[in-house]
């Protein structure tokens, strides 16, 4: 699926009298590529801009001299908007329409379960009652989904998996640019989501397909119930993620973290290998690996006994 770049300016409302490229999606500046469109709306990756690969990229005025030469400067002054609604043009037709998947040996499917188009299944895949499966899914060998998993298009999850009831991967992502006057403009999610080796996923989590790109959860994860992933998080090796933890959008964990339940870490963090989350942390910075961190916002361990025993000697004085 491609378009030409002046549909997709007219499209979006903008003018473009260069040469014309065929577009083929839309990527950020560091992963575009030379057929795909970005855009630059944070002077906190200005340095991405002379090294950027994409066809063209929607950036306001002041800042086009920094493309290279063979990268177009589609000229706007709200290029995160005009990001929105070139998003809607690329994102995947959701339709009823389905077929019958390609299956490995040993398959022991429920009937009572939708497939999309284009869906293949391993060796030994079980999948029990009330699951959806949407277009262009994969699903490795020895992997089993309990009844009413929902699996989002163009998603794909790796051998020896388990996914636990109602859990729904592959939904899309909070993301909305906001106009002058206060409306919200859906950014379409054109990513998907990778699950790969021997992951657990408990019942009722949510892992939110990418905006661009894809959302991974990487071999040996294992995350217990009522869990959120949102859009473009990348979850390392080996972690394990207790219930009611959530991740915003772009958040990574490197290997074997640990993360207490009711923790939330904000969007745009890493937290380093083997770094362990008290529960009911609040994360707000990125996180050095192999400390123990606890509190709101969330502290060295040691750092914070110190000021709770600070805080309780507070309370014994006698006025």
């Amino acid at each position: 699926m491609s378009y030409s770049l002046k549909e997709i300016a007219k499209s979006i409302g903008m003018d473009f009298q260069g040469d014309d490229v065929e577009i083929t999606g839309i990527h950020t500046l560091s992963e575009a590529t030379d057929s795909q469109l970005s855009f630059f709306n944070s002077a906190t990756y200005q340095d991405q801009l002379a090294d950027t690969k994409a066809a063209a990229v929607l950036i306001e005025e002041k800042y086009a001299d920094l493309l290279p030469s063979s990268t177009i400067a589609l000229i706007t002054d709200e290029p995160y908007l005009k990001l929105a609604l070139a998003s809607k043009i690329f994102t995947h037709k959701i339709e009823t329409k389905g077929g019958h998947p390609h299956m490995g040996e040993g398959c022991d499917i429920d009937k009572r379960i939708r497939f999309g188009k284009n869906v293949t299944l391993g060796n030994n895949v079980t999948l029990l009652a009330g699951c959806y499966i949407g277009d262009d899914v994969t699903i490795g060998s020895n992997t089993l989904l309990h009844a009413n998993v929902s699996v989002y298009h163009h998603t794909k999850i790796g051998d020896d998996c388990i996914i636990h009831s109602g859990t729904v991967i592959g939904s899309d992502g909070y993301g909305f640019a906001h106009t002058k006057e206060g409306e919200h403009i859906k950014i379409y999610q054109n990513g998907n989501v990778v699950i790969e080796d021997s992951v657990e996923i408990g019942a009722n989590c949510t892992i939110d397909r990418a905006a661009f790109g894809s959302t991974i959860i990487r071999r040996g994860t294992k995350l217990d119930n009522l869990i959120q992933i949102a859009h473009n998080c990348v979850v390392g090796e080996h972690t394990l993620c207790a219930a009611q933890s959530g991740l915003a959008g772009s958040a990574t964990l490197g290997r074997n973290v640990v993360i207490g339940g009711q923790t939330a870490i904000s969007g745009h963090l890493h937290v380093g290998d083997f770094a362990t989350i008290g529960g009911k942390s609040g994360v707000t910075k990125s996180l050095e690996g192999g400390k123990v961190y606890v509190g709101v916002p969330a502290i060295d361990r040691r750092l914070w006994l110190r000021i709770q025993a600070k805080i309780s000697a507070l309370g014994k004085r006698k006025k």
